[in-house]
């Protein structure tokens, strides 16, 4: 991965060991580095730039916005930010949101719904919340807490209190953990981080009657996940059941950053004027762009091509899966698609940047693919081509 960098970054703070490559243009499912090579992207920016990059629809939008007003408080009535939240709400479960900057905003609000719920309608105790081991919902001290990875928390205690870990998909823990002082129970309906990590046939249901027999939220972090990842425009509707809560981030905007907390009718008029604020979340620059990606994504076929790809793509890795034993298993839903190897996951990262295509490893050996969700056939034939390649000089 030897590129030739043209600037100094000497005055980063060293939170990243970023590729060696500096990339500068983007279009659809290619990004260009400074010297102008082409990389095939699969990483999308971690299911950011769903709709691939500089979607023609969200551009136009917030050059348009940006021409006209691109920052006011949220102290005034912001017009297309009460169409996103109408946008958004008609499309779920909820009946309110609340927007802000990020994921890990969006859950240190959704953890500060659940607790305020909590003590409305269960007493001073109910502020515990349930995640699972595994995951992953933010660097901020509440979504830092509730991320269930011990390297996450190292040097950062004492945590906040309340917070409780059980096994991911395991029913039984869960309701061993769950009880009157529970505000919420946290989940990802897939863990992303943790390894593109499915539940079990029926987890999710489960917990979902757990939660209304002990009144307690149930909150799904679709950060990554939603806004179409999964083939739904979130992935819960993929599992037949609703959140109380639902967070989400990523691919809101199409590319810029944005994040939102979503309530149904037992959560909608928990916060009230001064419980909670956000200067800059909702402006009207990102609200623009994240009403344009929805509708895009909703009514330009996006959805569908992701159902289709997701499964072409996943049949043809599973193909390849069965010739070798470097992989354990092919697990995902749309084009959310983890590949675990036994080892080599690093160096297949490098083999393909050799081969001008872009993605990452997470979980230390699942091979993680978030391709945008217009890609084609063509170019997930390329990847997959690649791959096989790949594993053959691993």
């Amino acid at each position: 991965m030897n590129e030739t960098l043209q600037n100094d970054y000497s005055h980063l703070m060293n939170t990243y060991r970023p590729i060696p490559v500096e990339l500068v243009r983007g279009e659809g499912a290619y990004v260009w580095d400074v010297m102008g090579r082409r990389f095939l992207d699969f990483v999308a920016g971690i299911a950011v730039n769903n709709l691939g990059h500089c979607h023609p629809a969200v551009v136009d939008a917030v050059k348009k916005q940006a021409e006209t007003l691109i920052h006011v408080s949220n102290l005034y009535r912001i017009p297309v930010q009460g169409e996103l939240a109408q946008l958004l709400c008609e499309n779920s479960f909820a009946r309110s949101c609340f927007f802000c900057n990020s994921g890990a905003e969006a859950v240190e609000a959704a953890v500060k719904l659940a607790r305020r719920h909590g003590l409305k309608t269960k007493g001073d105790e109910a502020v515990g919340v349930v995640a699972a081991r595994g995951s992953f919902h933010g660097r901020t001290m509440a979504a830092m807490t509730a991320t269930g990875q011990e390297k996450i928390h190292g040097g950062y205690g004492p945590l906040v209190p309340g917070f409780t870990h059980v096994p991911f998909g395991d029913a039984t823990a869960l309701h061993e953990a769950v009880g009157e002082e529970t505000a919420a129970v946290i989940l990802e309906p897939i863990q992303g981080e943790g390894g593109v990590v499915t539940p079990p046939v029926g987890y999710l249901a489960q917990v979902r009657e757990l939660c209304n027999r002990e009144g307690a939220l149930l909150i799904f972090d679709e950060i990554q996940t939603g806004m179409g990842r999964t083939g739904t425009l979130f992935a819960y509707e993929r599992f037949g059941m609703m959140p109380d809560v639902m967070v989400l981030a990523k691919g809101l905007a199409g590319g810029l950053p944005m994040g939102a907390c979503l309530a149904g009718e037992r959560a909608a008029s928990v916060f009230e004027p001064g419980s909670h604020a956000s200067t800059f979340g909702g402006n009207p620059l990102v609200s623009s762009a994240a009403c344009a990606a929805i509708k895009t994504t909703l009514e330009g076929g996006v959805l569908d091509n992701c159902t289709a790809m997701g499964e072409y793509f996943t049949k043809e890795l599973r193909r390849i899966a069965d010739k070798t034993d470097l992989i354990r298993e092919v697990r995902g839903i749309g084009l959310m698609i983890g590949v675990e190897m036994e080892r080599g996951g690093p160096d297949a990262v490098d083999a393909f940047f050799e081969r001008d295509i872009l993605v990452n490893c997470t979980a230390e050996r699942v091979l993680r693919f978030l391709p945008p969700l217009i890609v084609t056939k063509e170019q997930v034939d390329e990847v997959v081509a690649a791959f096989g390649d790949i594993i053959g000089g691993l």
